[in-house]
């Protein structure tokens, strides 16, 4: 039976945004541990190593995000294995955004001047300590500009698990649309609420480019 839209629909919508918002979370924190992992792989000095954390890069980047969704979703239940919208939206999104922010941290530690890896190692340090205290802290500076801007990408792309019946924003306006069959009224709202969620994160990402003069 169709209804018309009302206060009680726009409520539903930003109630679903909120799991927007804990699956992005989520979804960056687990990415950025398997990120951070990723890009100290790449760049350390053994050969093997680098190659099995590029062929994980090449991998998933290669790989549309919704087969991965797909694939936890329908394809673990074939060996046995179920679980629920959550669970597999989450587990997607941290392999997703671990190869992207991987990528993104190694090309930060590779924009270091070798002189730098040099000058530690002529002071005794191991590789470890080089990172710690000489490189990391100058590639920090140069990638949370593009963190921020791929952690928005992320945001966008949690809509993606509405195709796996993820009850995020994007599914909960699929089926309030489905209710009162109004796509203008409920699609332009889920936009403004991605907006609000993703334009500060933008100004945030240019505000510290410019701050931390990441271009010098």
């Amino acid at each position: 039976m169709i209804r018309e839209f009302g206060f009680i629909d726009f409520m539903y919508l930003l109630a679903a945004a909120r799991w927007t918002v804990a699956l992005s979370g989520v979804a960056f924190l687990g990415g950025g541990l398997v990120g951070l992992l990723v890009a100290l792989m790449r760049v350390t000095p053994l050969a093997p190593v680098r190659w099995l954390a590029t062929i994980y890069v090449q991998a998933v980047q290669g790989t549309p995000l919704l087969a991965w969704l797909f694939l936890f979703y329908f394809g673990l239940p074939l060996v046995g294995l179920v679980v629920n919208p959550w669970i597999a939206a989450a587990t997607a999104f941290a392999i997703y955004a671990g190869a992207f922010l991987g990528d993104i941290w190694r090309g930060a530690l590779a924009a270091i001047p070798r002189t730098q890896w040099e000058a530690g190692a002529s002071l005794g340090l191991s590789f470890l300590d080089q990172l710690r205290y000489i490189i990391m802290p100058q590639a920090v500076r140069i990638a949370i500009p593009p963190t921020v801007g791929f952690l928005v990408q992320l945001i966008k792309n949690t809509s993606l698990a509405a195709a796996i019946g993820f009850v995020e924003l994007t599914r909960e306006a699929q089926i309030t649309n489905a209710s009162t069959f109004r796509p203008m009224t409920v699609f332009v709202i889920v936009a403004a609420i991605y907006f609000a969620m993703c334009f500060p994160l933008t100004q945030w990402s240019r505000y510290l480019e410019q701050r931390l003069h990441v271009a010098r």
